[in-house]
C-alpha cells in the first residue's frame, strides 16, 4: 500500500493560490469544496446552509450571485456568518452579468474571496473581450482570486468553431470527443492567458475544465496538467444523484488524485429530496481520506455481514459510533491534535472480529450467530474489557471518549 508521503511527493506541481486563510495548490493539502442550493437572496436560509456544509467540513464554500438582490445580500451573508464564528471563505459564481454586478455593487466583490467564472458565457464578440476585462480588473482591483471555469455545456461557439474549422482542415482530423476535449482546454488556457495580460497574476488563478463523463474528465485533465501549472479544481459537472453521482465522481477524481492531478475538489451530487446538501462534502472527504492524501474524522471499518451475522446489531451499532464520531469531531478537532486520525471497528462475529479490533486504535468484536453474547473490546491491540448487556453501545462510546482524552494531546488554548 502506498504510503500517505509517496502519494504526496507525486503531486503535481502547482503555482499556490490564497483564497483568504486557505491555500490551493502550490503543495498545500488537497481542499474540500461545496455549494450551496439556496436563493442567495434568502440571507437567513443561505447563512444556515453555508454553517452547515463549513461544519460537515467544506473548507470553500461557493454561492450563487445571479441578480442584483443577490449581489446585496452577499454582505449581509458575510456578517451572519462572521457573528457566528463562522468564517469558511464564500466563491461568488457569476454567469452571464457578473460583470455588471460586480461593478455595480463593489460591497459584494468585496465580501467574497474569490469569483467564478465560465468564458463560455461571459458574452459575445466585442462584448466579450470587454466584459471578461471588466471581471478580470474588478478581481486585480480588490486582489480577489478567479477560478476560470470551462464547462462541456457552455463553451464558447466562437472559439469552439474556430477548434472544428483547425481540426477540419488538419491532414489528420480527429474525432468529435476529441475537438470537444481540445476546446474545453483551450478555452481555459487562451482565458487565463488573456487574464494575466489584463493584469492578474498567476498565483491568483485557478481553473476548471468540467464534463460529466468520466472518462472524458481523466482524458481532459491529464492534458490540461501537462500543459500548465495553475491550480485545477477537480470535479464531474451534473455527477447525478445518490450510488450513480457517488460512484462516478469517486472513479474520475481518484484516478486523478492518484495520479498527482487536483489542488481542489467538489463532488456535484444532485441530493434526494429532502436530502442533506452535506453529503458531497463527506464524500469529497472520504475520498481523500480512504486513499490516504489527508484525514478528516476517525475511519469506521465495519463487516459486510453474512450467514453468521444474522443479528442487525453490529450494522447498527456501526452506523451509531459512525455518526458519532461525525458528530463529536465538531468539537473533536479544536481541542485535541491528530484525533482524526484515530481508527476504530465494530464488526459482526468471531471470524475476522478479533483479528479486525485488534488492528484498530479502538475495536469491538460483536458476537454473530450462535455465539457467546459477549462483546471483546480491543484498544492499541489488547483486549481491555468484555461487554454484554443491554448497554454496549453506550459502554462502547465512553472508550472511544476516553481513548480520545487520554492519547491526543490537548491543543494550545
Amino acid at each position: 500500500m502506498m504510503s500517505q508521503k509517496n502519494l504526496t511527493s507525486r503531486r503535481r506541481s502547482s503555482v499556490g493560490v490564497d483564497v483568504g486563510p486557505i491555500k490551493i495548490g502550490g503543495g498545500a493539502p488537497v481542499v474540500v469544496q461545496s455549494m450551496t442550493n439556496t436563493d442567495t437572496v434568502d440571507v437567513v436560509a443561505t447563512t444556515e446552509q453555508v454553517a452547515q456544509l463549513a461544519r460537515a467540513g467544506s473548507e470553500l464554500v461557493r454561492i450563487t450571485v445571479n441578480s442584483a438582490d443577490a449581489a446585496k445580500a452577499v454582505p449581509g451573508i458575510r456578517q451572519r456568518l462572521d457573528d457566528i464564528g463562522c468564517h469558511v471563505p464564500l466563491v461568488g459564481d457569476f454567469h452571464f452579468n457578473g460583470h455588471k454586478l460586480l461593478s455595480s455593487y463593489p460591497e459584494c466583490a468585496q465580501s467574497l474571496a474569490k469569483f467564478r467564472i465560465n468564458p463560455g458565457n461571459v458574452g459575445k464578440g466585442k462584448k466579450r473581450d470587454e466584459q471578461f476585462t471588466t471581471l478580470i480588473e474588478t478581481a486585480c482591483k480588490y486582489d480577489k482570486p478567479i477560478r476560470i471555469g470551462v464547462n462541456w455545456g457552455s463553451l464558447d461557439q466562437e472559439m469552439l468553431a474556430r477548434i472544428m474549422d483547425e481540426n477540419a482542415s488538419s491532414s489528420d482530423p480527429k474525432d468529435a470527443t476529441y475537438v470537444m476535449r481540445e476546446a474545453l482546454i483551450t478555452s481555459a488556457l487562451e482565458s487565463a492567458a488573456k487574464a494575466e495580460e489584463i493584469g492578474l497574476l498567476r498565483n491568483r488563478i485557478v481553473l476548471s475544465c468540467k464534463v460529466s463523463g468520466v472518462q472524458d474528465l481523466i482524458m481532459v485533465y491529464r492534458e490540461l496538467a501537462a500543459r500548465c501549472d495553475y491550480a485545477l479544481h477537480l470535479g464531474l459537472t451534473e455527477a447525478g444523484m445518490g450510488s450513480k453521482g457517488i460512484v462516478a465522481s469517486t472513479a474520475a477524481l481518484s484516478i486523478l488524485l492518484q495520479e498527482g492531478v487536483g489542488d481542489t475538489i467538489r463532488i456535484s451530487l444532485t441530493p434526494e429530496p429532502g436530502g442533506s446538501r452535506s453529503r458531497e462534502v463527506i464524500v469529497a472527504q472520504e475520498i481523500l481520506q480512504t486513499m490516504g492524501l489527508r484525514a478528516f474524522v476517525p475511519l469506521v471499518a465495519a463487516c459486510p455481514g453474512c450467514g453468521r451475522t444474522t443479528s442487525t446489531y453490529f450494522q447498527e451499532l456501526a452506523e451509531s459510533i459512525q455518526g458519532y464520531v461525525r458528530e463529536e469531531m465538531i468539537v473533536w478537532r479544536e481541542q485535541y491534535e491528530g484525533v482524526e486520525n484515530m481508527t476504530l471497528a465494530v464488526m459482526g462475529c468471531v471470524v475476522n472480529g478479533p483479528g479486525e479490533s485488534k488492528h484498530a486504535n479502538v475495536g469491538i468484536s460483536l458476537p454473530g450467530s450462535g455465539e457467546s453474547p459477549v462483546a471483546p473490546v480491543y484498544v492499541d491491540g489488547e483486549k481491555t474489557v468484555t461487554l454484554k448487556g443491554d448497554n454496549i453501545a453506550a459502554e462502547f462510546r465512553q472508550i472511544v471518549e476516553n481513548y480520545v482524552q487520554e492519547k491526543y494531546p490537548r491543543k494550545a488554548g
